[in-house]
């Protein structure tokens, strides 16, 4: 009996350790369900809180890039900012072109880059102007003591007032009679001129002092003030002597109007003066070879016309260019080196005796007339009028003409 008893004592505390160990176990699982719980949920508030604060700004970001795109879009465009940007596109992209295609920039090209220049708020530059293109500028060379040649050439062939002013409007030919300074400024023969002007508006006034043996300097500042003033396909020279036609002249420089390198005259090779005190004496005769020999080909110093490629090079390369004793043979020296077409065109050099006549009755007026025994019309002052009724072109050429 009492060993039952002791047996069941002994189950019964076994029976309660094991219960009590129970109920810590489960007591125990209980308060970690709810650590883990309570941790999750802290882990989420954690969370929510890190992720909100990334998440706003990037909100916040992408809401102000929106603004300004759809600012920059919808609001009206900015003037400035769209000139600056298409123009420099625009040039960067022409420019590029120009650098593959090896082409010079042909009239269009360079009207619309002086258009563009021209449109920029306060440009008061004339360089950057847009600028007409005339068909020839027409370069009279004059002297202080010839106001009665140039008073025959107004009564004459050169049209006035009204009609000079139409003859560059409309057909795009200028003519100017071109003059220098005299050694004394402000002297009685520099009022003269200054008084001529103001009564006729047709002097080009150089930046050069007068004088015979400086013909080849005036030929060079002429072409380069008459680039600088007019863009012109053909630059003409021609002495206040000479009768011309202006619309046979015309037509004549219309027929090599693509020729970009072009010397068109009356085309000789006289002998070079060795003798001192003769006319038309060289200097540095020297430089051309021994005795008897002649110059190299050259236009007459009457009457000539160049390109506007050649007369621009004049202008860039002034302080380069020799200057000869005679301003024919200075000008034929300054193209020898260069890739120039020298076209031989004898109705600039018409005889003022029977051939102009003939000429103009048949229907092919000539160009210029004068004698060649006074590289000029002798006593060109009273015989002017006289060829000009005989040599003429139809009154109605020049402006009939289709250039």
């Amino acid at each position: 009996m009492k060993q039952e008893e002791e047996k069941n004592k002994m189950s019964m505390k076994s029976r309660g350790i094991a219960g009590d160990w129970h109920s810590k176990t489960l007591v125990s699982r209980n308060w970690l369900l709810l650590l883990c719980l309570g941790s999750f949920c802290a882990g989420i508030l954690f969370s929510d809180r890190m992720w909100m604060v990334p998440e706003t700004k990037v909100f916040t970001m992408r809401t102000e890039v929106k603004e300004e795109r759809r600012q920059f879009v919808t609001e009206p465009c900015n003037p400035k900012l769209k000139l600056v940007t298409s123009e420099s596109n625009n040039i960067a992209r022409e420019g590029l072109e120009f650098g593959r295609s090896n082409r010079p920039l042909d009239n269009a090209d360079i009207n619309r880059h002086q258009e563009r220049a021209a449109v920029k708020p306060g440009n008061t530059n004339p360089l950057a102007e847009s600028r007409k293109n005339y068909l020839m500028v027409i370069g009279i060379n004059t002297g202080f003591r010839s106001q009665k040649r140039r008073e025959s050439v107004r009564d004459t062939w050169m049209p006035q007032g009204e009609k000079r002013k139409k003859l560059e409007e409309e057909e795009g030919i200028v003519i100017r009679f071109i003059i220098g300074r005299s050694p004394t400024p402000g002297d009685i023969l520099d009022n003269a001129v200054e008084e001529e002007e103001r009564k006729h508006g047709d002097f080009l006034r150089l930046d050069h002092v007068e004088g015979y043996n400086e013909l080849s300097a005036k030929t060079k500042i002429y072409f380069s003030t008459a680039v600088s003033l007019w863009e012109a396909d053909f630059y003409v020279k021609l002495d206040d002597d000479v009768h011309v036609n202006i619309g046979t002249l015309a037509s004549i420089l219309v027929g090599h109007h693509n020729k970009p390198r072009v010397y068109i005259g009356c085309m000789k090779a006289d002998p070079v003066i060795y003798q001192k005190g003769l006319r038309y004496h060289e200097p540095e005769s020297w430089k051309f070879g021994d005795r008897g020999t002649n110059y190299f080909r050259h236009a007459s110093g009457q009457i000539y016309a160049i390109s506007k490629e050649l007369a621009t090079y004049i202008s860039k390369n002034q302080k380069l260019l020799h200057k000869y004793a005679n301003e024919d043979v200075s000008l034929g020296a300054w193209f020898i080196g260069l890739e120039v077409e020298h076209v031989d065109e004898k109705r600039l050099c018409c005889g003022s005796t029977n051939e102009c006549q003939f000429k103009a009755l048949t229907g092919t007026a000539c160009a210029a007339t004068y004698d060649w025994s006074c590289s000029g019309l002798c006593r060109s002052s009273e015989r002017m009028r006289g060829v000009h009724y005989r040599c003429a072109e139809n009154e109605t050429a020049l402006w009939t003409a289709i250039y």
